[in-house]
């Protein structure tokens, strides 16, 4: 493998600074918004209404020993890179990396947090904050800091005029929910969300499904509920739980009609991997035409694997598995490498070593998709010329 090979990592997070929304909503709502505190265990911790939704050590784990007893706890613990955009971009240089595509983590995966707040017009406040806060962050070099823009999907109109105001402002695409039914609001493929597909098409903005977008609080999955398992069980528990819905959610997707109404419209699964995408295509093909008759398909009707292969696309970072034998039966041109970084499960460290022993094997033009192409494509990402 080339030593200067391009990358663009198609999932990071940025581990929000303390003020994002103090700082940032009119002063009578400074009390009701996501602030952190410093706990009895002298933990960081971010409360909404006096409820924990969130803790910097979840947030930020990159650099920290394996296990959660050896989690950071505080600001001042956390890899800089984690916050501060400018160390943000020197810890890429350092490892190799163009472009990074960034998502949240206080306000949820898809922004479901702010939903639980009694004052409508705070939680559209709340989401407008994020997206300002996280365009001012990446000003320290757009063309490598790519945005993507939380919405108030429960809301459509107000998810519409979000869309627009953050396609002038330059994001690169937005997050939605890939189980609004979670939520009491109706399935992908109703048409209350035409105006929402219509204004993505439009704006040229990708929808993402990050993996947890579709819970109520992703930190219930990470808890030992079941006594039995263990910290580690119960996080390896959670995150095949988490991987695993992201395929529902893409067949749920696929056999909706929005794909078929909206076709220039792109999908994005996010830290979902892509080992499931093989069987969840076939069994979609093969249940859709065991259902319905040859006769009774229209002329250009795709199959859902079709119209996958067309608008669909999904990250992937420690996989072997599937680089190694199941590239053949995957959309070669619609997966895109990621690291997670500061997360738990990210890549750090072992970033170059990682592709080479899982993408070493594959010709030049193939890894180069996987780690660039792909997702140049889809973000309009241009090479450095500096």
């Amino acid at each position: 493998m080339t030593t200067d090979l391009l990358l663009i990592d198609a999932d990071s997070h940025v581990t929000e600074p303390a003020d994002v929304w103090t700082s940032r909503v009119p002063a009578r709502y400074v009390d009701d918004v996501p602030h952190v505190v410093r706990d009895q265990d002298g933990r960081d911790v971010w409360l909404l209404d006096d409820v924990m939704i969130c803790k910097v050590s979840s947030t930020s784990a990159a650099g920290a020993l394996p296990g959660a007893e050896n989690r950071f706890k505080t600001f001042e613990d956390i890899h800089p890179g984690s916050y501060d955009a400018d160390e943000r971009l020197r810890y890429l240089d350092e490892v190799g990396i163009w472009a990074q595509v960034l998502y949240p983590n206080v306000g949820g995966f898809g922004g479901q947090q702010f939903r639980n707040m009694a004052d409508l017009e705070l939680q559209i406040l709340c989401v407008r904050a994020y997206n300002d806060f996280l365009r001012d962050w990446a000003s320290a070099d757009p063309r490598r800091l790519i945005t993507i823009a939380s919405l108030p999907f429960w809301d459509v109109k107000a998810s519409v005029t979000e869309i627009e105001r953050c396609a002038e402002l330059g994001f690169k695409g937005i997050l939605f929910t890939g189980e609004p039914q979670r939520f009491g609001l109706p399935t992908f493929g109703d048409p209350s969300w035409d105006l929402l597909w219509s204004a993505a098409q439009a704006s040229g903005l990708p929808v993402h499904f990050h993996i947890g977008a579709g819970e109520d609080n992703v930190q219930d999955l990470m808890t030992p509920r079941r006594p039995s398992h263990g910290m580690a069980g119960a996080e390896a528990y959670a995150n095949v739980n988490l991987f695993m819905k992201n395929g529902v959610q893409c067949g749920d997707l696929i056999t909706s009609g929005v794909l078929a109404r909206y076709p220039e419209l792109r999908f994005v699964s996010v830290e979902s991997g892509i080992g499931w995408i093989p069987f969840v295509l076939e069994a979609a093909d093969y249940a859709y035409l065991n259902a319905t008759s040859e006769s009774a398909r229209r002329s250009g009707d795709l199959l859902p694997s079709e119209l996958f292969y067309r608008q669909v696309y999904s990250t992937f970072w420690f996989e072997r598995v599937a680089p190694a034998r199941l590239l053949d039966e995957l959309p070669i041109d619609n997966l895109m490498f990621e690291t997670d970084f500061p997360h738990v499960s990210c890549l750090y460290g072992n970033v170059a070593e990682t592709i080479q022993a899982n993408l070493g094997h594959l010709d030049d033009r193939t890894r180069r998709k996987l780690v660039w192409g792909n997702a140049a494509r889809l973000y309009r990402i241009e090479e450095p010329t500096d």
